[in-house]
């Protein structure tokens, strides 16, 4: 398994991201950060609407790495959607990850029709508004999250410039199978959040007896069975053995017989949280 996906614009993207939502801001999350890139990440994915940007900026700065061998994403919350806010948005962003520029920035949730009388247009205003920071060389790929098909198709038609990412709740139990499979016919990358699922995906009985088998944990097991779905995993924690351990998923491959019979399993340990039907 590769240590990197290739974006449908040809930028490379480090294929097990850490995530920083509930991440606490300040000393919290600048320790989390400089424990994930010790332990070999190189993708952090963060969110305006995580309230830590400051923290996670910090955490960059003191790393040790190089920026530029770093990749770096951000997400637009909802409140911001259209042209100017976007444009003020993402320099708000910038200033608190004290960055000069992300290498991924996407819509973090749809705006959707039922909220929105004119929800195509929302999304479209936001998007030139992204592909204006693209063309300025302020983001290096733009994507979307938690869109579905039919948010998708839209902004596709209006887009000058295609999305390389969307990034969706993804865990054994949940594999959201059509908008995957949309997404991997037009050339665009799946990033999972929530790749561990809820409380109950590790306590799965099944995914136990795997993760016997193959001396991994659990959370090993989900996050390697991503990648092996061809889907880009997003693991998240401020324990530094289980920062640890959730990149530790290269050296070992899960059979295909026990792939598909993890992708077959009974829908259970998602979120709830539907992009047609959120109030946020």
């Amino acid at each position: 398994m590769e240590k990197y996906f290739k974006l449908n614009n040809k930028v490379s993207i480090p294929s097990v991201g850490f995530g920083t939502w509930q991440t606490p801001d300040g000393e919290t999350a600048i320790n989390s950060i400089k424990i994930a890139v010790e332990s070999g990440y190189r993708h952090i994915d963060a969110a305006a609407i995580y309230n830590n940007e400051k923290g996670v900026g910090a955490g960059i700065k003191a790393c040790g790495i190089p920026r530029k061998d770093l990749f770096i994403t951000s997400k637009l919350w909802n409140t911001e959607r259209g042209y100017e806010t976007t444009l003020k948005a993402f320099e708000k962003t910038l200033k608190d990850l004290d960055l000069e520029y992300l290498d991924l920035y996407l819509i973090h949730w749809p705006a959707t029709s039922n909220q929105f009388k004119n929800w195509q247009e929302l999304n479209s205003e936001t998007w030139r508004a992204m592909e204006f920071l693209y063309s300025e060389g302020k983001i290096k790929a733009l994507g979307v999250s938690n869109f579905l098909e039919h948010h998708l198709v839209p902004l596709m038609e209006f887009a000058t410039i295609q999305p390389a990412v969307n990034q969706l709740e993804f865990h054994p139990g949940f594999m959201q199978k059509d908008c995957v499979a949309f997404c991997i016919k037009n050339n665009i990358q799946v990033e999972g959040w929530s790749p561990l699922g809820r409380g109950e995906v590790l306590e799965n009985e099944l995914l136990k007896s795997m993760a016997t088998k193959y001396n991994k944990s659990v959370a090993q097991i989900c996050i390697r069975w991503a990648l092996q779905n061809q889907v880009l995993p997003l693991p998240k924690s401020v324990t530094p053995s289980r920062i640890k351990e959730n990149f530790q998923v290269y050296d070992f491959e899960i059979s295909e017989a026990d792939i598909t019979a993890i992708n077959n399993m009974d829908d259970f340990g998602s979120s709830g949280l539907h992009p047609d039907s959120v109030d946020f």
